[in-house]
């Protein structure tokens, strides 16, 4: 990496100004990919890609690949909110 020689306080100011901004913006780029993976985190998502990857990969040798890509997400929308709801009340002793 090359020094870099100034000519006045100015510039100095100018390129502290830079880096600020520019830590600034990758921060905020590391919130938002931060926030995105938490979103990706659940578990109709995590059970999709499981779900997608074992039926892409045994694709031909499974003849209820389309049952099963059409039952999973009326499963996962319907029954993964009773049980999150049962548990809960299970917790609150109801």
């Amino acid at each position: 990496m090359e020094t870099k020689k100034y000519s006045s306080y100015a510039q100095i100011d100018r390129e502290l100004e830079i880096l600020k901004i520019e830590k600034e913006i990758n921060y905020q780029k590391l919130v938002f990919g931060l926030k995105k993976t938490k979103e990706s985190f659940t578990p109709q998502n995590i059970v999709s890609d499981l779900l997608g990857t074992y039926s892409s990969a045994a694709a031909a040798s499974n003849p209820y690949g389309a049952i099963i890509n059409t039952a999973v997400p009326f499963i996962l929308k319907t029954a993964v909110p009773f049980i999150k709801n049962w548990l809960s009340k299970r917790k609150r002793g109801d």
